[in-house]
């Protein structure tokens, strides 16, 4: 029984484990402009987890993630870098995305007392803040030029592309190659920790704190402590995908932290389906690929104009926003649960479907001859 249990439970993780091992030896094929794509998309998959679980399972409107990852992207660099404490880079790593945690909690109580369409002009008023103080605050984020990001070190090692080279079975790996690693290990702390948090006690609170706050606080779940937990978790989420991000572009500039990208995060999290950490993920990947590969493609895409052509056409950044734009109202009239949801209905119809069998043997065929044909007329009535 114990060897059924454990062929079962490796059947059940190896789609996961493939997933895995193609992530891990994708550096060893793709050129820098496809893993650029995927530390991009590595990042929103972590902002996007974490506005999942304030959205999509906690029932809580936000759009000021951008603002998060703003405090998390630029308290690393400030911290790290000079002017600025300076830091170790893990160390400011871990501190900015307390900080964004920090930012959370001063806001919480917010959270806790306003909700709906009420607390989203709350959030939504952290955007204009927050870029006001990035364009001003120039001691600190280097105002509207930005600043340089410090790249990341541990026990020595760079994730830059610096001396000494690295090689691995003879590819060369630099700044891309080495982040890709660490996007995956952070996002694979991400996705067991937001699962956990989904199967656990917190979990079913945020659910019944969703569906409704009277039947949960007769339960006995802290209703304003729940979700002011979650307003924080969340907030810590889109920190470490801030402090990555900044990684990744190595320079951090507040335009980008507009409500552009608010938006764009509720995209994601709508089009891959609200509560659920992998339809966040798909979402992210979606929402973040489509405009830099339309961008890369432009010149061989109708009614797109490629990037300072100055035609008048659509650009691929507007043209990608049109796209999941319409595949949100899609989603929203056909899935509602999402990418996640048609997914798992679609494997749900797969093994209800019977196997296809040959119909049983009923033996020869009688021949039918004229004598048996007249005995047949005589029994007639």
């Amino acid at each position: 029984m114990s060897d059924l249990l454990k062929a079962n439970g490796l059947l059940r993780r190896g789609p996961l484990l493939l997933t895995a091992l193609l992530l891990c030896a994708l550096p060893f094929y793709l050129d820098a402009f496809w893993l650029r794509i995927g530390l991009f998309s590595i990042a929103a998959a972590i902002g996007a987890v974490g506005l999942g679980l304030l959205s999509g399972t906690a029932g809580q409107l936000s759009l000021g993630h951008a603002f998060f990852l703003a405090v998390g992207a630029y308290g690393y660099v400030w911290l790290a870098g000079e002017p600025g404490p300076g830091l170790p880079p893990a160390l400011a790593a871990v501190l900015a995305v307390l900080l964004a945690g920090a930012a959370g909690g001063l806001f919480s109580p917010v959270a806790a007392r306003v909700k709906g369409i009420y607390l989203g002009v709350a959030t939504l008023a952290l955007v204009f803040l927050g870029h006001h103080v990035l364009l001003t605050a120039d001691s600190v984020t280097g105002g509207f030029n930005g600043r340089s990001v410090p790249p990341l070190e541990l026990g020595g090692f760079t994730f830059a592309a610096s001396d000494p080279e690295l090689t691995v079975l003879g590819v060369p790996f630099g700044a891309e190659e080495r982040l890709w690693y660490l996007g995956l290990a952070l996002f694979a702390v991400t996705w067991f920790t937001a699962r956990g948090l989904l199967r656990g006690r917190p979990g079913r609170a945020l659910v019944a704190l969703r569906d409704s706050e009277t039947a949960a606080s007769v339960m006995g779940v802290h209703v304003a402590k729940y979700r002011s937990a979650a307003f924080v978790v969340s907030s810590m989420y889109a920190g470490l995908a801030g402090v990555l991000l900044a990684l990744s572009f190595r320079r951090v500039v507040p335009d980008y932290f507009s409500l552009a990208l608010s938006v764009d995060y509720l995209a994601m999290i709508v089009i891959g389906g609200l509560g659920s950490v992998a339809g966040a993920t798909a979402g992210a990947v979606f929402v973040t690929a489509l405009p830099l590969l339309m961008t890369r493609y432009a010149d061989q895409l109708p009614l797109v104009a490629t990037p300072g052509s100055g035609d008048g056409s659509i650009g691929p950044t507007e043209a990608a926003r049109y796209l999941y734009g319409a595949a949100i109202v899609v989603i929203l009239l056909y899935a509602p649960d999402g990418l996640h949801g048609l997914a798992r209905r679609t494997r749900a119809r797969l093994r209800r479907r019977p196997p296809v069998t040959d119909p049983p043997d009923a033996g020869p065929t009688p021949r039918t001859t004229p004598a048996t044909t007249a005995r047949a007329k005589e029994h007639t009535p």
